[in-house]
């Protein structure tokens, strides 16, 4: 199937690994153009050359009020477009709600809550008809996981309004999405993973909670989200769509 991916033009943040890179290759793969973000410009630039010349690096924080126009206008100037973009933000620190302080609280809204708005919110200002904003969020939107208390109270709010903004675009034939990623072999859950006491018998009590009974690849997390942002999934919208391998047990 033809994607329609040819040609157009996406920013990527949180790219220069796991599920944001998996995703950006995807596109590439497609035909697109991606500008790739990642708070060291260094990674960003290694990423970029990674996926080649349809890809450009941008050393970015996305907690940063500037952030968003300043890759808006790079996607623009390298690749003279911006049709989409995919906001990934690294997952906030583990703990427990009761213990978890202020100060981490703060520093994970300003990244994970705040700055992935900003960026959705200056992208709706900006996207022609046809443009889709999509966020990665986590299973974390449905149901708690353990352990990981900060993503359980702002994966969902963040959830809520990017559902609120589907609304708001939709009449300008702009469509929002999220992504709730699963256990998905990635830095970030074998670095989960490694706080248990026994990391392989976590791993393997993990995978025995799915129904699929293993991870996923990256790469499989990445075809779903090309898809997504892609015009084939033109009719898409308001959706949180679980990359789970069936681990979610609610509708």
């Amino acid at each position: 199937m033809d994607l329609g991916l040819k040609d157009k033009v996406y920013v990527v943040t949180g790219a220069t690994r796991g599920l944001g890179h998996a995703t950006a290759r995807q596109l590439v793969d497609e035909g697109a153009k991606v500008v790739v973000t990642g708070r060291a410009g260094a990674a960003a630039t290694a990423a970029a050359a990674d996926l080649g010349a349809n890809a450009h690096g941008v050393g970015a924080d996305n907690a940063d009020p500037a952030t968003p126009q300043r890759l808006i206008d790079a996607a623009r100037e390298r690749f003279g477009g911006f049709d989409g973009i995919l906001i990934s933000v690294g997952g906030p620190a583990a703990g427990p709600v009761a213990t978890t302080t202020d100060e981490a609280w703060r520093t994970a809204f300003d990244s994970v809550f705040l700055g992935a708005l900003r960026l959705a919110r200056t992208a709706a200002e900006q996207l022609p008809a046809g443009g889709v904003i999509a966020f990665v969020l986590s299973t974390s939107v449905r149901q708690p996981i353990a352990g990981l208390g900060i993503s359980n109270g702002l994966r969902p709010g963040l959830a809520m309004a990017a559902k609120s903004l589907a609304d708001e675009l939709g009449p300008r034939g702009i469509r929002v999405l999220g992504l709730l990623p699963g256990r998905i072999d990635t830095d970030r859950v074998r670095e989960l993973d490694a706080l248990a006491p026994d990391p392989a018998a976590a791993r393997e009590s993990a995978a025995a909670g799915i129904p699929l009974r293993r991870y996923g690849t990256p790469e499989e997390f990445g075809r779903t989200a090309a898809f997504l942002l892609s015009p084939a999934a033109s009719y898409l919208t308001g959706l949180m769509l679980p990359v789970d391998g069936g681990a979610t047990r609610g509708l």
